[in-house]
């Protein structure tokens, strides 16, 4: 089964916490602070890897979460830093923010990184708190949280050629022909529920990558049937090579399909117009194929679409189409579509937050930042203390009370922990 697209959620491992340690050795019985510092918490890495084809895996395991950081140690040893995970993902997938749906990375080369979830900062022991001024700080700072996110893989093929048609016009049967892949091929309508790729020679140093679509329908561009799950591969594809049944064995008329197939192209993405096409006329063994052939010639090529008659049966025609296909691509230029402009790499930082409020007659300060300091704080220490009512100042929060009026001797809840205020 061709699994394309995952929805998974990412959390970066925690950095250890920093320790109030003495130095305690023979002959130094009154030794300084030796509180080390803790390990930063393992991030989340995403790796294009080409020995990876689809996102199953992420089908079945959606949650990722990095090591966190030891915490560190007496002696001013620091903490183990927490293992890196690293995800694996087909080359040519596309990243996307759950939330905004839009693409934070595009991983479009071979071993191409990214990080999508960093790992918490470790937090310091009380060795790094000595100063002229306080030379026994007893206390020490816990470490940061790691970054954690859901994310959208998308995964996008990676094919110079892309064969496109209706559902049994012999993609698949065109595609076993010119190159190694062995497609299944039956005579049914949607016998192709995967794409299919194949490596195409021409002449040393000389090949392309062609990709069977499976068939579209119309209203794809609006989920019909397996649409849009299809039409996201042709994005990436350099040509299209357009496969046609001239013999109209089904029934139908090959010149309003080519005009369906490629409505259904510019309702998903208008820039599809402007890719560049041929045309394959297929089935001329069949009864009816010359004279459909004609029809398409007189059709298409004044428009100046090339048509090149095949029969995917017989193999007639099929090398002139190969060649047709690499001049085409060595004409064409490699254009990537870029999303630079889409998502702020800013966005994927987590800031620390701080709240003060007034809120059901309690003034309120709460936050990630809040919650930090409360824990790396000493109550029983003075120092520890007096660190703590200074960042509180220079943080502004002690302001934004006066601002909302506290008084002095009224209550302050800081995460849930009454204090009484105090100017």
């Amino acid at each position: 089964m061709f699994i394309d697209v995952a929805n998974i959620f990412v959390k970066a491992g925690k950095g250890g916490d920093g320790i109030v340690s003495w130095r305690r050795e023979k002959y130094e019985p009154a030794g300084g602070p030796y509180g080390g510092d803790g390990g930063n918490g393992g991030s989340i890495i995403l790796r294009a890897d080409e020995g990876i084809r689809t996102l199953m895996d992420f089908r079945y395991k959606r949650s990722y979460q990095g090591e966190n950081g030891e915490n560190g140690r007496s002696k001013n040893q620091y903490g183990k830093s927490g293992k890196d995970v690293v995800l694996k993902v087909p080359v040519g997938t596309l990243i996307k923010d759950e939330s905004t749906g839009k693409v934070i990375v595009d991983l479009k080369e071979k071993d191409q990184t990214f990080v999508i979830a960093r790992g918490g900062k470790g937090g310091r022991g009380n060795a790094k708190f000595a100063t002229s001024t306080r030379q026994a700080p007893g206390f020490a700072e816990p470490g940061t949280r790691g970054q954690e996110r859901h994310i959208i893989l998308e995964l996008k093929l990676l094919a110079d050629v892309g064969l496109i048609g209706f559902p049994n016009v012999g993609k698949s049967t065109i595609l076993s022909i010119v190159s190694a892949a062995k497609p299944k091929i039956a005579n049914y309508h949607f016998t192709t529920l995967k794409p299919n790729l194949g490596v195409v020679r021409i002449a040393e140093e000389k090949s392309f990558v062609i990709a069977d679509i499976p068939g579209l329908i119309e209203g794809a561009s609006e989920g019909a049937g397996l649409g849009h799950d299809f039409l996201r591969h042709i994005e990436r594809t350099r040509v299209l090579v357009h496969v046609l049944d001239a013999s109209g064995s089904e029934g139908r008329d090959p010149i309003d399909d080519f005009y369906k197939i490629n409505e259904e192209l510019v309702q998903y993405n208008e820039k599809l117009k402007d890719k560049p096409q041929i045309i394959a006329a297929n089935k001329l063994d069949l009864p009816g194929g010359e004279e459909g052939l004609q029809a398409i010639k007189a059709e298409f090529e004044p428009k100046g679409y090339k048509v090149f008659s095949v029969s995917a049966a017989t193999g007639e025609g099929i090398k002139e189409l190969k060649y047709a296909i690499w001049d085409l691509l060595d004409a064409t230029e490699i254009v990537y579509e870029t999303y630079d402009e889409e998502f702020d790499e800013s966005d994927l930082e987590q800031e620390e937050t701080i709240i003060v409020k007034f809120e059901d007659g309690r003034y309120i300060v709460e936050g990630s930042f809040v919650e930090r300091l409360l824990l790396s704080t000493y109550f029983d220490d003075v120092d520890s203390l007096r660190f703590f009512q200074e960042t509180l100042k220079n943080k502004g929060i002690i302001d934004e009370l006066r601002k909302l009026g506290i008084e002095e001797g009224e209550s302050v809840f800081i995460c849930e922990n009454e204090f009484e205020f105090f100017d």
